[in-house]
């Protein structure tokens, strides 16, 4: 694994290392006062770049709403410490605001354990990361496991099941989603309902993406980050989501947003354009998954020789 950022300009390289410093910062904040051992002892092991920004394809043309995001795995000595909320939401939030952070930065958060685990059963997500990903941080002794080769008859098999389970709950989500919808026409609750199931079945598709594809989904309900990791590995995805225009882009945002804010705000508003505009994206974004993941499982197939 590469330990340094030449390849990128001097710009990400300085926003890495200050996303980095951040990351310690925080973490050895949160951890301070500890008196459990496990927490007392909790250490930062690696942070790895990996992503578009590790292979040295990114994009970059955030005036037209495409920008490649940071990605970085952190791995941690201990599984408690994996909790975002508890230990990594400040980091997050601080460098979300940070005026000298100018591409959005998402964070994953896992045990040497879980990624060796995943090595050695060959999942493509983190054999990727161990060989193209970049190491902005590590402490000495906490070497990856060999990545070893999944057969492509267990491959399938994975990619398979994955895909069985996922595809029909997209399904699902757009049905409610357009019933819903029908009952919003002068009834915001159904509209935020409506917005909300839209959210879930964005998501759904992501992961379905994800795990047919990589055999990974981070643990996350944001719409942003699992375009990001999805758009990452398959440009075809960018189609979905118009983010030309500000309209396109507020759109999305609003997705993105109900989650929460369709359930527990009182000030998410949307309307029936919007609606529509949503799920005429979710159900583009669908018909993606399901037209890539088959040409990835017969690809897989063909090699399974099945």
């Amino acid at each position: 694994m590469r330990k340094d950022v030449d390849h990128l300009p001097p710009a990400q390289q300085e926003e890495l290392a200050r996303a980095t410093r951040i990351l310690l910062d925080e973490f050895a904040v949160a951890t301070s006062r500890a008196t459990q051992p496990w927490k007392k002892n909790g250490k930062v092991q690696k942070i790895i770049l990996f992503g578009s920004y590790g292979r040295d394809d990114w994009v970059d043309d955030p005036e037209n709403g495409y920008q490649s995001d940071y990605d970085l795995l952190i791995i941690v000595n201990h599984a408690n410490l994996t909790d975002i909320a508890e230990y990594w939401y400040v980091a997050e939030d601080k460098i979300l605001r940070d005026a000298e952070i100018a591409r959005p930065v998402n964070i994953i958060v896992h045990t040497l354990e879980e990624v060796n685990r995943g090595l050695t059963r060959g999942e493509y997500f983190w054999v990727d990361i161990a060989q193209d990903g970049v190491a902005l941080y590590e402490l000495h002794g906490t070497a990856l496991a060999t990545p070893q080769p999944l057969t492509a008859t267990d491959a399938y098999e994975m990619a398979s099941g994955y895909f069985t389970e996922w595809l029909p709950s997209i399904d699902r989500a757009l049905a409610t989603a357009e019933e819903q919808a029908l009952k919003g026409e002068n009834d915001v609750g159904w509209r935020k309902d409506a917005a909300f199931t839209l959210h879930q079945a964005a998501e759904r598709a992501y992961t379905c993406f994800l795990l047919v594809r990589s055999h990974y989904v981070p643990r996350s309900h944001n719409l942003k980050f699992l375009r990001s990791l999805t758009e990452d590995r398959e440009a075809r995805f960018v189609e979905a989501w118009p983010r030309e225009t500000r309209l396109d882009r507020r759109r999305f945002e609003l997705a993105k947003r109900a989650y929460v804010e369709a359930r527990y705000s009182a000030s998410y508003e949307i309307d029936m354009e919007d609606l529509q505009a949503i799920r005429t994206a979710v159900s583009t974004l669908r018909n993606i998954v399901e037209s890539v993941s088959r040409e990835w499982l017969d690809g897989l197939r063909q090699k399974a020789d099945l």
